[in-house]
C-alpha cells in the first residue's frame, strides 16, 4: 500500500466527507462551549484541537450516505459519537494516570484530574443532548447502550488486567466494551437515521463491531512489536502498566510452572526488573503468540469486510473495506 498519507483509507474517506465533517466540527464547538464555566471549553478544545483521525464520526457519516440519508441529523450523530469518545479519552487519561495522548500533554496533567473527569461528564451530557434531538427512540438506545457497554467494559478492564486468571472471553469482552461498542453504534446509528432495511442496520453493526475488535488486537499487539515513531507508544508500554493484552493472555496459557511466576510476579504483583521486558519479549515468541494474535486481527478484519457484502454497492463501501484491510496493514 502507498506511504502517501493521501492513499491512506481513512484519508480517501475524510476527503469524500470533507463538507460533513466541516458541519460537525463547527457543530462541536459550539455545543463545547459553555457560558458560565471557560475551564470546559479549554480542557475540550485542547483534546480536540489535538488532531486524530475522527474515524468514528465519519463511520456515522458513511454509513448514513451509503444507506441514502439525505436530512440533516447525520451531523448530530456523528458530533454525538465525537463527544462520547472524547469524554471516554478525558476519562481514561485519569484512571490510566498518563501524561500524553496524541504526542501531547494530557487534560489531567495541564490543569487536574477533576478537570478532567467533571468535563468529561459535561461532554456525556452533551451527547445526550445531542442524540435525543433527532427525535429517535432507536438512536437513543443504540448511543445508550453503547455509552453503558463503554463504562462497564472500562470497569471491567480494571478488575481483569492484572489477573491471570483472565482469559481470551473476557479479554474479547473487555474489547468490545472500551473499543468496539462505539465503533459498532457509529455504524448502526447511521442506518437507523436513513431508515435502512433490518438486515442493512445489522450489517452495519457487525462492521464495525468486527473492525473495532481488529483495531484493538492490532493496537495490544504493535505495544510488543511497534515502531515508537508510528505508534506514539513506548515498546512494553503495556507491559510496564501490568495490562493483561491478547499476546500475553496466550502466553500465560502455554505457561509452564516457571513462566507462570514470571507472568505474576510481573503482572500480578507488579515486581518488574531490569530485562523483564525482554524476558517478556522472548516467551511471546517462543509460544508464537505474536504470530497468533496477528492471525486473530486479520480474521477480524475479514469479518468486517463480509459483513460489507450485504451493503448496496457504494464508492464509501469500498473505502471502507480498504479501511478494514488498512487498520491491519501495519502488522503484516
Amino acid at each position: 500500500m502507498s506511504t502517501d498519507n493521501s492513499q491512506k483509507p481513512h484519508d480517501r474517506l475524510a476527503a469524500r466527507l470533507k463538507t460533513q465533517m466541516e458541519s460537525v466540527n463547527a457543530l462541536i464547538r459550539d455545543r463545547m462551549a459553555s457560558r458560565h464555566a471557560p475551564r470546559i471549553p479549554e480542557v475540550t478544545a485542547h483534546l480536540v484541537d489535538a488532531g486524530g483521525k475522527r474515524l468514528r464520526p465519519m463511520l456515522t457519516l458513511a454509513a448514513a450516505q451509503m444507506c441514502g440519508y439525505g436530512g440533516p441529523y447525520d451531523i448530530h450523530l456523528a458530533a454525538t459519537v465525537e463527544f462520547i469518545h472524547t469524554a471516554t479519552l478525558l476519562h481514561d487519561d485519569v484512571v490510566d494516570e498518563s501524561t500524553r495522548r496524541r504526542g501531547r500533554p494530557t487534560a489531567n496533567l495541564l490543569w487536574d484530574n477533576k478537570s478532567s473527569v467533571l468535563v468529561g461528564d459535561y461532554l456525556f451530557s452533551r451527547s445526550f443532548q445531542l442524540m435525543t434531538e433527532t427525535g429517535s427512540m432507536d438512536v437513543l438506545r443504540i448511543l445508550s447502550n453503547a455509552s453503558a457497554t463503554i463504562a462497564e467494559g472500562e470497569v471491567l478492564q480494571l478488575t481483569a488486567a492484572q489477573n491471570l486468571a483472565t482469559d481470551e472471553a473476557v479479554y474479547l469482552q473487555v474489547v468490545r466494551g472500551k473499543t468496539a461498542a462505539l465503533f459498532s453504534a457509529a455504524m448502526e446509528v447511521g442506518g437507523v437515521i436513513a431508515d435502512a432495511p433490518e438486515d442493512q442496520i445489522r450489517a452495519l453493526f457487525d462492521y464495525g463491531d468486527a473492525l473495532g475488535i481488529a483495531f484493538q488486537i492490532v493496537d495490544d499487539l504493535l505495544d510488543y512489536q511497534g515502531q515508537t515513531e508510528a505508534t506514539g507508544k513506548n515498546i512494553g508500554d503495556d507491559f510496564r502498566e501490568r495490562k493483561l493484552t491478547l499476546p500475553v493472555i496466550k502466553a500465560v496459557a502455554k505457561a509452564d510452572t516457571e513462566e507462570r511466576a514470571f507472568w505474576t510476579r510481573t503482572i500480578e504483583r507488579g515486581k518488574q526488573d531490569e530485562g523483564d521486558l525482554d524476558h517478556a519479549l522472548a516467551l511471546l515468541n517462543r509460544h508464537d503468540t505474536l504470530k497468533e494474535t496477528q492471525r486473530e486481527a486479520l480474521q477480524w478484519a475479514d469479518r468486517a469486510k463480509h459483513a460489507l457484502s450485504f451493503l448496496p454497492e457504494h464508492e464509501i463501501r469500498d473505502m471502507l473495506r480498504d479501511l478494514a484491510d488498512y487498520v491491519v496493514s501495519r502488522i503484516r
